[in-house]
């Protein structure tokens, strides 16, 4: 039996806010849109590739948004982390800064809609060091 995989992962945005969301994660972090099924088009949602095994990220606008100061988060694996650290300050977003994982230099970041971002770069697996 084949082993589950991470398909996508939803986050709620405010309703109207799928520019914002556009030129947060496709204009700043370069990630390609791409349709969602008509079914759900009427709904506003817009959606991402990440990565090439066509994980997902989808945005959903929702009025009851969740709690801004909760530690749930998704993660993206970036070549370069601290050219992703620059583009977000320059942006002018802040950052914070995460537990030390040996092989993982990585950092937090809000978006726009109170979404918890982890940005990280694998150098090594830090299993190897245990």
């Amino acid at each position: 039996m084949k082993k589950p995989r991470l398909q996508h992962v939803s986050c709620t945005v405010p309703p109207g806010s799928q520019e914002q969301v556009r030129a947060f994660y496709g204009d700043l972090l370069g990630l390609q849109e791409k349709p969602c099924p008509p079914a759900l088009a009427t709904r506003g949602l817009v959606w991402f590739s990440v990565g090439d095994d066509e994980m997902e990220i989808h945005f959903v606008p929702d009025a009851l948004l969740s709690n801004p100061v909760a530690q749930h988060h998704f993660c993206l694996e970036v070549e370069q982390v601290e050219d992703y650290r620059n583009r977000l300050i320059q942006a002018g977003h802040s950052l914070s800064e995460a537990e030390p994982i040996s092989g993982r230099p990585r950092f937090f970041c809000r978006d726009p809609f109170g979404n918890l971002v982890e940005f990280t770069t694998i150098e090594y697996n830090y299993l190897d060091t245990l």
